[in-house]
């Protein structure tokens, strides 16, 4: 091998000096239709703090963590100093925001790295959000004001290995004993699992076949967490598969309120709409990037932002992230005034995430070279993009619940067909 094999990578900055990498992030310019004017004063100011944070803290490692697949568990204090864990849950300790105040906290957050806005979506709007809408006043005491302030730190686990879209038929059993339930089965791509204080854990009760809800501690004797390896996408998030060999948990940690699958929906409805926002703020860290790279690269003796087919590509990006903004603010205030549906909820999701891999493709080709480069953000950005593009309920299954609404006819399920021999 030659003398200089083994040298360590030039840094980007010395390696391409022409334009600025995301560790020192973008400012905004994806906000062409003026959303702000749309928010509240509160609302304003969520959105500020949470983009100065992330911009601050999260913009100059996020690269370096992505590609180690590990997760900056310093940055977890700094997070939860934002106030945001908790998002429209009222008391216990939680910030009691408006739907549209935490959707454009998430979107701001995935602005910069979609990982940490994962990290906090399944910590908040699927843990924490559970015990606030199906636990006990004692539970809603007991836990919410510790995860409120990130000291403690939450997962939610409903897929099975053998069951994701098809999650209502999962197979985890819950069975009664005296004076608790013994847990037996097996949970996948849970994000936080490996290092959740507390896991949220549906599983089938074996007296009456319905599906409950339970509250796990981290270390339960039968519990195990290992980390699902080799992710393409939110390389930060640490997903895992937790194995679950006669768990005991005790009466008190059981979710009364979760007494069917239907009773998990008034999660996901919610959760749905924060799911909507990450590809939003993902979709806008694309375009601000592209933005500021255009004016800074040259080709031919000018800026790659004076070519036309660039500009053209650039405002077909810009278009997509107004439309998708809108939808996702109608989206906000169909719910709060008690309006929206699991169709609304369920378009929505599909149709931002359907735009957002459009942007990001776009993106990946205005950046050139740099765009394969997590560097530069959209590189990282669009791979990021695809498990959100499928988690939460896939493109197709989200476009089925929306399709069931609006004909009456749900299609989940192939069609038995006759013979005519």
């Amino acid at each position: 091998m030659p003398s200089y094999f083994h040298l360590p990578s030039l840094d980007i900055s010395v390696a391409f000096p022409q334009a600025t990498p995301a560790s020192t992030f973008p400012p905004c310019a994806s906000d062409y239709y003026q959303f702000n004017d749309l928010l509240t004063p509160e609302e304003q100011a969520v959105r500020m703090k949470v983009k100065e944070c992330m911009e601050k803290e999260v913009a100059p490692i996020m690269a370096e963590y992505w590609e180690k697949a590990k997760f900056p568990f310093h940055v977890i204090p700094k997070l939860g100093a934002l106030r945001i864990a908790g998002g429209t849950i009222k008391g216990y300790g939680c910030p009691g925001l408006s739907i549209t105040g935490s959707a454009v906290a998430t979107a701001e957050v995935a602005r910069v790295d979609a990982s940490c806005s994962t990290f906090i979506l399944v910590h908040s709007s699927l843990a924490m959000l559970t015990i606030a809408l199906c636990g006990s006043e004692d539970q809603k005491q007991k836990y919410l004001p510790s995860l409120a302030q990130l000291r403690t730190v939450a997962c939610w686990a409903l897929t099975e290995p053998d069951y994701g879209s098809d999650a209502s038929a999962l197979k985890t059993t819950a069975t009664r004993v005296d004076r608790g339930w013994i847990l037996e089965g097996q949970k996948r791509w849970i994000g936080n699992s490996t290092f959740a204080d507390l896991l949220v854990i549906f599983a089938r009760n074996t007296t009456t076949n319905q599906i409950n809800g339970y509250i796990v501690k981290k270390d339960a004797p039968g519990l195990t967490v290992t980390k699902i390896e080799n992710k393409i996408g939110l390389r930060i998030v640490q997903n895992g598969d937790i194995l679950l060999k006669k768990v005991f948990v005790p009466d008190e940690d059981r979710l009364p309120g979760v007494n069917s699958f239907q009773d998990t929906n008034k999660v996901l409805a919610v959760s749905r709409v924060m799911v909507a926002w990450q590809p939003i703020g993902i979709s806008m860290g694309i375009y601000d990037m592209c933005h500021r790279y255009l004016k800074e690269r040259k080709q031919f003796g000018a800026p790659l932002v004076a070519f036309q087919i660039n500009q053209q590509k650039l405002v077909q990006m810009l278009g997509n992230i107004q439309a998708m903004i809108l939808v996702g603010w109608r989206l906000c205030k169909l719910y709060e005034n008690g309006k929206m549906t699991q169709g609304h909820a369920s378009l929505g999701k599909s149709w931002i995430t359907l735009r957002a891999r459009e942007t990001a493709a776009l993106g990946r080709e205005l950046l050139g070279g740099n765009g394969i480069l997590a560097d530069f953000l959209v590189a990282k950005a669009f791979c990021d993009l695809e498990p959100i593009y499928t988690y939460e309920g896939t493109y197709d299954i989200n476009t089925l619940v929306t399709g069931r609404e609006v004909t009456g006819l749900a299609s989940f399920k192939p069609v038995a067909q006759r013979s005519r021999l």
